[in-house]
């Protein structure tokens, strides 16, 4: 239950609106609770500075809405101003196709259009992008300022980064204890999107370039800690050996250490006995070390784990010790013989140098330091991506049912017509599931908030508790969001709360009859043909995965030894290939006419997968030996040849030449 978000959001447009009650303007009121829900909708887990931009770039784009609708409808006739809105929705359609915080601002841009367009109020345009943004900036202020229940023990300021780097260890250690099991696919995925997730939290906008405190400094050195483990427990993965228990219980130990910021404590060692293992030892002895001294380094030497005559003074033994893994007389305590050959030798003898000349070391400074965007997203990417198939096909669709139901609500003659083009674009958006389960569960809940506000208006007092009513629902906003229907239910009823204490009289039951047209209107439309090839958007991110793979398959060929390199072409592989795989299950639960646009589509991702845990798996064979086994090898040219005809059944373009030869 997220008690924080619940805390925010009954703190938002529920006192907005009762201070502009209060002031005798309520027209203001009702724009500035309208920003603070539409806030809330994007109010999701994560830390304060990704919450600023996931917040804060759709209310822009919200009153840039309200000035074009408002001023639109004013000065438009009713044919030029469906054009003007058909045209936005184009372009906000093709903006959305490059991630969630373009998409929730390309719909709060349709959404506050259209009720600048249709909505009477009294004050200009400029005024209620202003009030509009007052109501975002004030949900914003709440998120920045209100700490996460449990969190004062620490420094709040970066509680959701630390449950995100917390999530990663626990996912490590989950899937290390699924090795050699059926569920170590979906531990693999679940460690992609916890990985992804704390690089998001960590890598949010920020004034300065680089981190300034101490805290977060030593979240991003553990973030940075976990990717070898990460590598390390992919490749033993994949192997498809079970592992001992004790295998797991180190990243375990080092979740909570995250969490509390207490010492990790004694750190089990895994047997060094095949290259995974021996990698995960080397990851869980450098992540101890950086727990030990907090992230700093100075002059190669470790605060707070120095070593004096080759004994440790406050490191590995001390702080966060690996029992099993202290050598007597060259064995281990628990009598396993360890590091008996000369390159275990070498090795060891390098993890404890400068850290200046150790690839482990020295990726993982770097990876902390300069984090892992490695190609930053450019205008010229971000523009193919908007005229791409993905864009123009997602475009193409928006366009065609705002327009429409631009176009039929103003021929209704309806004077507040906005609720029609405003339905529609929430059920366009094919980010919230399939199109007959978007439409049937706005439907089911807008006939329930509407049947449920009925009931309440007619006992509240007014205007006092509909004000109560917009808190209430504010509230329940964070808990709703996880199901469609909920969260149209909740928003119906704090929609039509508004409205009414803007001076409307209650419309309810106009409300069922236009939210049922504007599903009709989305279902004729998402089910005609289209100029072009169906399911660019699946294509388009298959395109961008394969490419991503190529590239992190490149570099682990090639023998360099650039570890922050080869980690953030790794997550960026790895990312790619979860937002394919998300737009292609959602694809095929999409009815026969549609889905059938993206057959064969899931046996490529799944073949791409398996191509990058490969990958993943040679890297660290190659740290260890310097050289491949000839199961590696066949593997990797089974999965290519594999992947050429599965892209040439799908319909999908030939990969890259130089991946095929590599």
């Amino acid at each position: 239950m997220p008690w924080n978000a619940v805390l925010r959001g009954a703190l938002a447009a529920g006192p907005l609106l009762l201070a502009a009650v209060l002031a005798g303007r309520e027209s203001v009121g009702v724009m500035a609770a309208l920003g603070a829900m539409l806030a809330g909708i994007n109010d999701r887990p994560g830390s304060r500075r990704t919450a600023v931009h996931r917040i804060g770039v759709p209310g822009l784009a919200g009153a840039a809405g309200l000035v074009v609708g408002t001023y639109a409808g004013e000065g438009l006739g009713a044919v030029p101003l469906t054009l003007i809105l058909t045209a936005l929705g184009l372009l906000a359609g093709a903006v959305s196709a490059v991630g969630p915080v373009s998409s929730g601002a390309g719909t709060q841009l349709l959404v506050a259009a259209a009720i600048g367009a249709g909505m009477p109020l009294p004050e200009p345009g400029w005024q209620r992008a202003l009030f509009f943004l007052a109501g975002c900036a004030w949900l914003i202020v709440l998120r920045l300022a209100l700490p996460t229940p449990g969190a004062l023990a620490h420094d709040f300021r970066f509680d959701g980064e630390r449950v995100a780097v917390a999530d990663v260890y626990d996912a490590i250690a989950e899937l290390l204890a699924a090795a050699g099991g059926e569920q170590a696919g979906a531990r693999r995925a679940a460690l992609t999107a916890a990985l992804d997730h704390a690089q998001d939290a960590l890598a949010g906008p920020r004034l300065r370039r680089y981190a300034s405190s101490s805290a977060e400094r030593r979240l991003r050195a553990q973030y940075a800690a976990a990717l070898p483990l990460a590598e390390a427990a992919t490749a033993l993965a994949w192997a498809g050996d079970a592992l001992p228990a004790r295998t797991a219980e180190g990243p375990r130990r080092l979740a909570v250490a995250v969490r509390t910021g207490e010492p990790c404590g004694p750190l089990p060692a895994p047997a060094r006995s095949v290259p995974g293992l021996r990698a995960l030892d080397d990851a869980l002895l450098h992540a101890a070390e950086t727990f030990d001294r907090g992230g700093k380094q100075t002059g190669g030497k470790q605060t707070g784990g120095k070593q004096t005559g080759g004994k440790q003074t406050g490191g590995r033994q001390t702080g966060c010790e690996r029992a099993g893994s202290r050598q007597t007389d060259g064995r281990n305590t628990d009598g396993r013989k360890s590091r008996s050959d000369k390159a275990d030798d070498r090795h060891n003898a390098a993890l404890h140098s400068d850290a200046g000349t150790n690839p482990l070391d020295r990726g993982a400074r770097q990876t902390a330091h300069k984090g892992l965007r490695l190609r930053p997203l450019r205008v010229k990417a971000l523009l193919r991506t908007v005229t791409g198939p993905g864009g123009r096909e997602y475009g193409f669709r928006v366009a065609l049912c705002y327009g429409a139901s631009a176009a039929v609500a103003q021929a209704l003659h309806h004077v507040h017509w906005y609720w029609l083009p405003a339905t529609a674009v929430f059920l366009v958006k094919p980010d919230l599931g399939p199109l007959v389960s978007r439409v049937l569960n706005r439907a089911a809940g807008t006939v329930l908030g509407a049947l449920v506000f009925a009931g309440f208006a007619a006992v509240l007092p007014r205007p006092e508790g509909l004000v109560a009513l917009v808190a209430i629902s504010g509230a329940l906003i964070p808990v709703a969001t996880r199901h469609f229907a909920a969260q149209t239910a909740v928003v119906t009823v704090l929609v039509l709360a508004l409205v009414m204490v803007g001076g409307e009289p209650e419309a309810s039951w106009s409300r069922i009859g236009e939210t049922l047209l504007a599903c009709a209107i989305v279902l004729i439309v998402g089910h005609l043909p289209a100029p072009g090839q169906r399911g660019g958007n699946v294509r388009a991110r298959l395109d961008a995965a394969t490419d991503a793979a190529h590239a992190y398959l490149t570099h682990v060929l090639s023998g360099a030894d650039d570890r922050a390199a080869r980690w953030a072409l790794r997550r960026e592989a790895y990312r790619k290939l979860a937002e394919a795989r998300a737009a292609i299950d959602r694809a095929a639960a999409e009815l026969p006419t549609l889905a059938r646009h993206t057959e064969g589509t899931g046996e490529v991702a799944a073949t791409l997968e398996r191509l990058v845990d490969t990958t993943t798996a040679c890297a660290v064979h190659l740290d260890d030996t310097g050289r491949l086994t000839p199961r590696h090898t066949e593997r990797l040219a089974t999965l290519l040849d594999e992947l050429v005809e599965q892209r040439e059944r799908a319909g999908l373009a030939d990969p890259p030449a130089d991946l095929l030869s590599a």
